[in-house]
């Protein structure tokens, strides 16, 4: 494996590159941060966190499905956003708590598809739609989901808040295949029992209540680096990444495994004393965990293998999201 062939690929890779425009998005809101009064999180994390006066804080998150995964299953769609916005709320140490959703349709049938998809994932995750809104008359499908989470003050999994001398701890539940609408999709929920999915989305609320973690992301679109360089960029920090240290399941391309936005997956970082109790936690509700790199001071993400080691993203230079970036 050539490591610069990789790190290109990895960094020109869409999953990451479709992050870009959220530095211009972002911007146009900078003129209005002073009515941002309860607002602890905003732009850069999976969720906001909002101030309500109490010991708990509210977590607030919207996702929208990529277009390309929607026209070939609107029920996947539906299904997948429930998936995508319940792991925004637990890369935060949140506890879910409902959601609304925005549809557009081009047909009775594929609005049915999506609410059906929809349905299915409440079934699954026990987290209920509660309300929202539909287009039944657009040229186009789509389907956005707003979720609502909650958490005690002191137990909240920033992205922002990771320090050189910590672990980078990777965190994936193997028992997966990959989705039916894209090569870097992996399905690790469609085919379980409720019972199991919630048993593996609700660890991340142990680990918060336990402190084990500084900081934290679920991996999504820009698989596990791009995952790992939103999160530097956001705390201003580099890291280093063994990548043999990466857990992968069998008969996947590691490439492939890198770029893959798994149903159940988190990049976080911890301390050393803490991280093996981490890993073990982890590990008792079924998904594999390691430690995979090391925060470092600087702007750097580098990844080395036993063939050398090469720099993915330097932050003084360029960015994922522009959030934190220097």
């Amino acid at each position: 494996m050539n490591l610069e062939e990789l790190a290109e690929r990895i960094k020109t890779f869409e999953g990451v590159t479709r992050k870009k425009q959220i530095e211009d998005i972002v911007s146009i809101f900078e003129a209005v941060r002073p009515e941002y009064k309860n607002a602890i999180v905003d732009f850069g994390d999976d969720a906001a966190v909002i101030d309500i006066g109490g010991d708990d804080v509210i977590l607030f998150a919207a996702d929208g499905i990529w277009g390309r995964i929607l026209d070939a299953s609107p029920w996947w769609a539906g299904y997948g956003a429930v998936v995508v916005n319940v792991n925004d709320i637990a890369a935060m140490g949140g506890k879910p708590l409902a959601m609304v959703d925005v549809a557009s349709s081009s047909s009775d049938t594929a609005c049915r598809e999506l609410m059906e998809g929809l349905a299915e994932g409440v079934r699954k995750f026990g987290v209920p739609v509660v309300g929202g809104h539909v287009h039944p008359d657009t040229e186009y499908n789509s389907i956005s989901v707003a979720i609502i989470g909650i958490v005690k003050r002191d137990c909240v999994i920033r992205s922002d808040t990771a320090r050189p001398g910590e672990l980078v701890i990777a965190a994936y539940d193997m028992d997966g295949r990959i989705g039916p609408n894209s090569p870097y999709s992996w399905d690790t929920t469609s085919f379980k029992t409720p019972m199991k999915i919630r048993e593996t989305y609700l660890v991340t609320q142990k680990i918060a209540a336990r402190k084990l973690v500084t900081a934290g992301k679920d991996i999504s679109n820009p698989g596990t680096i791009g995952t790992l360089g939103m999160l530097c960029e956001t705390s201003k920090v580099g890291a280093t990444v063994d990548l043999e240290a990466i857990p992968k399941p069998d008969n996947v391309d590691f490439e492939q495994w890198l770029k893959m936005h798994p149903g159940t997956g988190y990049v976080f970082t911890a301390k050393a004393e803490k991280a093996e109790e981490c890993i073990k936690v982890f590990e008792e509700a079924g998904l594999t965990a390691a430690v995979i790199g090391k925060i470092e001071a600087g702007s750097k993400l580098d990844i080395y293998d036993k063939s050398g080691r090469v720099t993915v993203f330097d932050f003084s230079k360029e960015s994922i999201t522009g959030i934190g970036s220097e």
